[in-house]
């Protein structure tokens, strides 16, 4: 806030809001780029004009047209705070509420520790944190998501294709999920036996449905087309590269579908910012802990794209094959979290916030059956006090150290983790479920270094010549312990998937053998 010339992610939303409401349609993803110009999904932009329309009722000046820019007043602040909350009450809470009951009646999960998972989802620290602190409407999104994940686990699965494309119509983000649900769709479809009636199906719904978000923003783009109505009047902006470069015809301008097609290269072209560097500011994943060590910016932009897409497909393939080949649905959220995390990791352009993605999933199998067990709780647990830590950075600009302790301490608390409670790694451990050592060790270790860090960071200067010197070693800590998150996310789907079964009883069966001959 308060910090011109671009006031901050508060700034965006707000003018977003501006823009729907006072332009033209076809005018949404041309006007002024260079002023937090539009790049999400058509569903944000929608979003953004029902909530200008509502907010011009009450007070016309907080968003019109170019003189509002900046505007920061406190009801302004209310108003925005308050479009967050109710947006999520009518997404995300509903949303998480009958996964949860979904998740517990499937694998007979008592209601008293459902609850405590359910508490724990909607209290989930970095969500919170993001959304009505750093301002954004990620729960609208990932309330889309848990809706989605909740028809899988009751079996309808179109809605499940519904939900999912609107999650992605509202941010691009939710294409981390994409691998794990695409294949999941595509499991079904094959498996007992091959049902080429229901992929038709579930492929006709989900086009369909893309079809519908982007029909407003289609039609509307052909009615100011009829009107005379340019999209970029009086302006220098350059043609979306994916109409100039890359169609295989080249439309004239005087075609009828010539706007239409304009309209929809160009949100293209703003929603996969490909321009953009691999990484924004300091984000704990492996491309900004890699170019700590060795620079990226000597290689040219496709080099680094092709290969962070190669490095991606191979982090995401093996959640891709096994959720394919055994399409239960108990095993999608676990399919789901190791390919938000490999996206996170490796992928192109990601942004702080994008580890909300690969935690949502982790959180919501707290609501499973053995959710709330030692080892379950320890890893779900410890992966949402990193993340939460890692944006602590982008936190601190909006001076928010405050919330950040309460939340992250409060959280922890209501799980029993450090550093409220060290008895879960420390204490006496149960013969059977109980901490392996290496765990124990492991997460004690960070937790360690997590706390140092906060307190360095509040009260010891960095050295002259390296002003980021703790925003970097928040970087490499993060990057390495996300990086075991992602592998024993993988983990979880391959002993649940019962792929090692049979390596499993073979090895008891020597065992036992052994173990004769000894007697």
């Amino acid at each position: 806030f308060n910090v011109p010339p671009m006031f901050g992610d508060f700034e965006a939303q707000r003018h977003w809001m501006e823009i729907t409401i006072h332009l033209p349609i076809s005018q949404w993803y041309f006007y002024d780029l260079e002023y937090w110009g539009l790049d999400y999904p058509p569903l944000t932009a929608y979003h953004s004009w029902l909530l200008g329309k509502i907010g011009s009722f009450i007070n016309p000046a907080w968003f019109a047209l170019v003189d509002s820019r900046g505007y920061e007043d406190q009801l302004l602040k209310v108003y925005m705070r308050a479009t967050v909350l109710v947006s999520e009450y009518l997404t995300y809470i509903p949303a998480a509420i009958i996964l949860n009951r979904a998740i517990a009646s499937h694998r007979g999960v008592p209601k008293w520790e459902s609850t405590i998972a359910l508490i724990a989802i909607l209290m989930q620290p970095s969500t919170i944190l993001i959304d009505y602190a750093h301002f954004q409407y990620n729960t609208v999104m990932l309330g889309f998501v848990l809706g989605s994940l909740a028809s899988i686990i009751a079996g309808r699965h179109l809605w499940a294709c519904i939900l999912f494309v609107a999650s992605l119509c509202f941010k691009q983000m939710a294409l981390y999920y994409v691998p794990a649900i695409a294949a999941y769709l595509m499991g079904i479809s094959l498996a007992p036996r091959p049902s080429l009636s229901r992929f038709t199906v579930i492929a006709a719904v989900t086009l369909l449905s893309f079809a519908i978000m982007f029909a407003p923003l289609v039609l509307g783009s052909l009615y100011d087309a009829h009107r005379a109505i340019s999209p970029t009047p009086g302006l220098k902006t350059p043609l979306p590269p994916l109409l100039v470069s890359y169609l295989p015809i080249s439309p004239s301008p005087d075609s009828f579908f010539y706007s239409a097609l304009l309209q929809l290269t160009q949100s293209i072209h703003r929603i996969f910012p490909f321009a953009r560097g691999i990484f924004e500011d300091k984000v704990a994943n492996f491309w900004c802990a890699l170019h700590t060590f060795h620079k990226l910016t000597p290689y040219s932009k496709p080099m680094v794209q092709q290969i962070s897409l190669l490095i991606t497909l191979a982090s995401i393939l093996p959640a891709s094959m096994l959720i394919s080949t055994f399409p239960r649905r108990e095993l999608v959220p676990w399919a789901m979290a190791s390919s938000a995390w490999g996206f996170f990791m490796c992928s192109f352009q990601v942004h702080e916030k994008s580890v909300l993605l690969p935690l949502l999933p982790m959180t919501v199998m707290l609501g499973a059956d053995g959710g709330l067990g030692s080892e379950m709780r320890a890893w779900i647990g410890w992966a949402n006090m990193l993340g939460v830590w890692t944006l602590f950075p982008l936190l601190k600009r909006d001076e928010l150290r405050v919330p950040y302790a309460v939340l992250s301490l409060l959280w922890a608390y209501l799980l029993g983790l450090p550093p409220t409670s060290w008895s879960l790694y420390l204490g006496p451990q149960p013969k059977n479920g109980g901490l392996r050592p290496a765990t124990r060790v492991l997460h004690v270790g960070f937790y360690v270094v997590m706390i140092a860090w906060d307190g360095l960071e509040a009260f010891v200067k960095t050295p002259n010549g390296k002003p980021d010197l703790w925003v970097v070693l928040n970087v490499l800590v993060g990057a390495a312990g996300f990086g075991i998150c992602y592998l024993w996310c993988t983990w979880q789907l391959i002993l649940k998937s019962g792929i090692l079964d049979e390596h499993f009883r073979f090895r008891a069966r020597v065992e036992a053998g052994q173990t004769k001959k000894k007697q």
